[in-house]
């Protein structure tokens, strides 16, 4: 007897509430039961989605990953040069409202940096995700080891100003250090 067939539109709209309920309550304890109650559903509702906690935890960090380079390449495109791009992404991503994502961000960065074997995918992607983007809105004639370079320093750059800031909390004088760095790259 086979089973019930995978409703894809179903998983992702419950991949898409316990993203909600992880940024909202971090990871630490994310389990089914809790995660379950805050969405309504059965606990066996969510294994059949997500198999194991691991898998849940996977495909969580997987769409967190997502929203955040969706969001920030809608912010780069349309961006005439690198300056206007990263200053339009350190905008999104300093913007208060995007603190509790943010902060889910840098955890769970920690704890694949202490599991990467647990935790390769999002590795993978953490840093080429924005590379390739960064890399383009220095334009077509940019020298590839250059942008490269520059690509991956203003990435450091942005994350470091955003866990500052994070951190703690003090938004004038990180926004002057951002507006510091923002201004070199107009150079």
């Amino acid at each position: 007897m086979a089973g019930r067939p995978v409703d894809h539109q179903r998983r992702a709209e419950l991949l898409d509430a316990v993203v909600d309920f992880t940024v909202e309550h971090g990871f630490a304890d994310l389990s089914w039961r809790p995660v379950a109650a805050a969405l309504g559903v059965s606990p066996t509702t969510l294994v059949h989605r997500f198999v194991t906690k691991e898998q849940m935890l996977q495909a969580v960090l997987g769409r967190l990953r997502e929203r955040i380079f969706r969001a920030t390449g809608e912010a780069v495109r349309g961006q005439p040069g690198l300056a206007t791009a990263v200053r339009a992404v350190w905008e999104r991503t300093s913007d208060p409202a995007r603190g509790a994502e943010f902060r889910l961000f840098f955890a769970v960065y920690g704890r694949a940096l202490q599991a990467p074997e647990q935790f390769a995918d999002f590795l993978e992607h953490v840093v080429a995700d924005w590379m390739e983007s960064l890399r383009a809105a220095q334009g077509p004639d940019a020298d590839p080891v250059a942008a490269t370079r520059t690509a991956t320093l203003v990435v450091a750059t942005i994350r470091g100003l955003l866990l500052d800031l994070l951190t703690t909390d003090d938004r004038e004088r990180v926004r002057e250090a951002a507006e510091s760095f923002l201004a070199s790259l107009e150079e």
